[in-house]
């Protein structure tokens, strides 16, 4: 219900701004579909409705074995609604299926390989509209084009007798036929997944010929496209190569970060092909962002160092890491530094051991401390004190500690080559490296015996093996499971 509000109210906004030759779509799933509908009808009105499109967004799941009682769930909705009747609209074809191209244009020719087909050419005559009659090699019939253009099409080779006395047929070659006018049933699009080539590990990412053909469809060049929750930014890279003028807005730094660094991959720079706002510039903005929302904050400083927030940004729990800088080590290994960001006044040395802390229970060489306030004498003295290791072929302090003012002035941390979330998307396709050893911590954290073993006389309940490492010792009695006879 609160998606719902929360949506209802953007939805009036977006109404109210939307040009009277533009149109919205709206993407959701089949859970929320059927209430934005509703909600959009009363906003837009029933008669402003126009599509119900169905994406296939996933190939097939197998959701059966982890318990799902439904059929795979591989599709999303889109839901098309315009302004008014002035709305742009540009019609969009589809390949034909290679049973119909292979039926339909059947010959090739010889000369240039191109493949044809022979077409109807006559047309109903006799009303006093009706088709023009005369003879066209040697037949005379009620012809779809006129004399004229016959004429022409004789000149071209597009009219075609294939014996003697048989009616002429039109010739048509598939290069040059449109295709099939789209419909509502797109499963013709790429589908994202880890191996993509435009993967870029953001949960919620789109294949960005989706969002391309939206826009061709509901658009012109030099016309304004506007995403107001455009995460990793496929809507504006897409309005960006069809020539349109663009907006994004999204509530959260890390998809903004994103965002820029993919239109930076685009040869677009900041504050001369675009401009953001809304993010701190300054001490003072850092300050009133911390004070609204602190998480925000620490994922806004995450991206300060380059860095990618742990579990996708969610929050809870994050045993006192909040980020990972990936970077490259040698020419084959990726490794990752921790990132700790501490936005109170309260901060301390126990910060400090507790980034030492996590960095060896996860085997990492590196850390940075991001603090809002100058850290303490004692904070500096710690860091020191955990001496340097060598990364990337260059010896660096195993903890280096930032605060914002040093990070937005470009004082970054001592790093290897850092892959953001796009290399890093990019390199893990390419390398395929096998996963570390596990740790001691890994194991305790893990439950006994995670992979059952066969074998022996079969069990109703196979019991697991403790493991409190550096000892295996003997299984914990199990209780008596037999069932009491009933009375």
């Amino acid at each position: 219900m609160a998606y719902l509000v929360m949506m209802t109210v953007r939805l009036i906004e977006l109404h109210r701004t939307l040009k009277d030759s533009g149109s919205l779509y709206l993407h959701c799933d089949s859970s929320a579909s059927h209430y934005l509908k509703i909600i959009l009808d009363s906003i837009f009105g029933p008669q402003s409705f126009r599509n119900e499109i169905i994406w296939k967004r996933s190939s097939a799941h197998n959701d059966s074995k982890q318990g799902a009682r439904h059929f795979g769930r591989i599709t999303d909705t889109i839901l098309f609604y315009t302004k008014s009747r002035q709305a742009i609209w540009n019609t969009l074809h589809t390949k034909y299926n290679e049973d119909y191209a292979s039926g339909m244009y059947k010959y090739v020719e010889e000369k240039t390989g191109r493949r044809y087909g022979l077409f109807d050419l006559t047309g109903p005559g006799g009303a006093a509209k009706g088709n023009p009659e005369f003879e066209v090699l040697g037949v005379t019939r009620h012809w779809r084009f006129s004399r004229e253009k016959m004429k022409d099409m004789l000149v071209q080779g597009r009219v075609v007798q294939t014996r003697p006395g048989s009616v002429p047929r039109q010739k048509r070659y598939l290069d040059e036929m449109p295709g099939v006018q789209l419909q509502n049933l797109w499963d013709d699009l790429p589908v994202i997944s880890n191996r993509s080539k435009e993967a870029l590990g953001y949960q919620t990412q789109k294949p960005i010929t989706l969002l391309e053909r939206i826009i061709s469809a509901s658009s012109n060049p030099g016309d304004l496209v506007l995403d107001p929750f455009c995460g990793c930014g496929t809507a504006i890279e897409a309005a960006h190569q069809l020539g349109r003028r663009w907006i994004g807005i999204d509530i959260t730094a890390l998809a903004i970060d994103v965002v820029e660094r993919r239109l930076s991959r685009r040869g677009l720079r900041q504050n001369i092909d675009y401009k953001i706002d809304g993010v701190p510039l300054d001490d003072d903005g850092a300050n009133r962002l911390f004070e609204n929302d602190p998480h925000q904050f620490q994922l806004w400083a995450i991206t300060l160092v380059d860095g990618q927030p742990r579990e996708g940004g969610k929050k809870g729990a994050d045993k006192g890491i909040d980020g990972i800088i990936y970077y490259q080590d040698d020419a084959r290994s990726i490794d990752q530094a921790l990132i700790s960001v501490k936005g109170g006044e309260n901060i301390h040395a126990t910060h400090v051991r507790d980034l030492i802390g996590a960095m060896n229970n996860m085997r990492a060489r590196l850390g940075v401390l991001v603090t809002l306030h100058k850290p303490t004498s004692a904070m500096l003295a710690a860091a020191r004190e955990a001496g340097s290791t060598e990364a990337g072929g260059k010896l660096r302090p195993r903890v280096q500690i930032r605060t914002i003012q040093e990070l937005l002035s470009g004082n970054k941390p001592s790093m290897p080559p850092i892959h953001d979330i796009i290399s890093a998307a990019a390199s893990a396709r390419r390398l395929r490296l096998p996963p570390l050893a596990p740790s001691a911590e890994d194991v305790r954290r893990e439950p006994s015996f995670k992979y059952p073993i066969k074998g022996g006389r079969q069990r109703a309940i196979q019991e697991g093996l403790p493991i409190d490492e550096p000892l295996l010792v003997s299984p914990r009695p199990s209780k008596d499971r037999s069932r009491k006879k009933s009375a």
